[in-house]
């Protein structure tokens, strides 16, 4: 029996604390053969001596105790493929490791692993997954083979893995007047909500997201320019005619917020995030929306007010310099290198 066989994507940038956990459980996949491209954006933490050694069996794998579901410990070693390397004489998953020179953001990642998935003409699905995240044994096999392959891009149900019964995103929403993203059916309880219906979607979550190769080969690589957050909100924008799909069986448990201090259920986001995700936002009205920018700031200036009574007041500053198309505070800047910066703030211009 011959096995479908997906493509996944994972960017890491200094996820030493979490890769294991994600890589773990996508070589517990059964009923499909997985092309796994890992991309290190430059990670300035131990994240490639930590896949090093863990592929290698020299630190043995220990699954953690609040696993959201079974998991046994794949056999070690396990190969480190590097990219060229001809996958399809292999039978088993496979995994890829793409080191780049400079962390370019989320976008720039995805990119370089979408384009060796792309040189691979024995895959047609390409599974774009956060390395903050578990997924268990069916998931993969569910995205291989649900539907046709006439769409764009498809989701699953995203669930918190510190909160396993309860919904994270099962597809995301755009206001056009403020740009703000929601997620439909946030801080449900998973086992009492239905599935969505696709066409209330405006985009998938680049935490869990399958794009098929018509749609790759038609709308071109992600946007790079956004640095982080709204580039799948931007490329589900460029869909075209082709439509988002749901896949019900294809669930996976998100660590939200572990990389770069998105919000969770208990804190607001990072200055960090704040930051990129509000620069963010205002580009992606300026390039579909422009006639509602002063909406979009006007919310801007009221989200930062609320921060600030709160106590938050560097995370509302950061929200207001993004907005305003100013360049970040030095906090900020210094999160990332010389060169990461210099791809990530000359866009503030554009």
């Amino acid at each position: 029996m011959t096995l479908p066989t997906l493509g996944v994507v994972v960017v890491t940038f200094n996820s030493a604390d979490i890769i294991q956990d994600c890589l773990e459980s996508l070589l517990a996949s059964r009923g499909v053969r997985l092309e796994i491209i890992v991309v290190d954006n430059a990670s300035t933490d131990d994240t490639l001596a930590v896949l090093r050694d863990w592929a290698s069996g020299q630190h043995p794998y220990t699954v953690p105790a609040d696993m959201p579901f079974a998991l046994t410990p794949a056999p070690k070693p396990v190969t480190l493929l590097v990219a060229g390397t001809p996958t399809q004489i292999l039978q088993d998953h496979t995994i890829t490791l793409i080191t780049a020179k400079v962390n370019g953001g989320f976008a720039a990642g995805v990119n370089q692993g979408l384009a060796a998935l792309a040189g691979r003409p024995q895959i047609n699905r390409f599974w774009v997954l956060n390395p903050d995240s578990a997924v268990p044994p069916e998931t993969a096999a569910a995205f291989a083979t649900h539907g046709t392959g006439d769409f764009a891009l498809m989701g699953g149900r995203v669930l918190y893995y510190d909160d396993p019964d309860t919904i994270q995103i099962d597809g995301g929403t755009v206001n056009r007047r403020t740009g703000i993203t929601g997620n439909l059916n946030l801080f449900r309880t998973a086992s009492q909500t239905s599935r969505p219906d696709p066409a209330t979607m405006d985009f998938i979550t680049g935490a869990s997201m399958v794009a098929s190769r018509a749609f790759y080969e038609a709308a071109g690589p992600m946007p790079e320019n956004y640095f982080l957050y709204y580039e799948e909100v931007d490329w589900a924008f460029r869909r075209g005619t082709r439509g988002l799909a749901y896949c019900p069986d294809a669930i996976v448990y998100h660590k939200a917020g572990t990389a770069i201090g998105s919000a969770t259920m208990n804190r607001p986001a990072s200055a960090f995030s704040q930051y990129f995700k509000h620069r963010a936002r205002m580009l992606f009205m300026r390039r579909y929306f422009p006639t509602h920018l002063p909406v979009a700031l006007a919310y801007s200036f009221a989200k930062a007010a609320q921060l600030a009574m709160k106590g938050y007041r560097k995370e509302a500053k950061a929200l207001l310099m993004a907005s305003l198309n100013r360049p970040p505070p030095p906090e900020i800047r210094n999160v990332l290198s010389q060169e990461a910066a210099r791809l990530a703030f000359p866009a503030l211009k554009r």
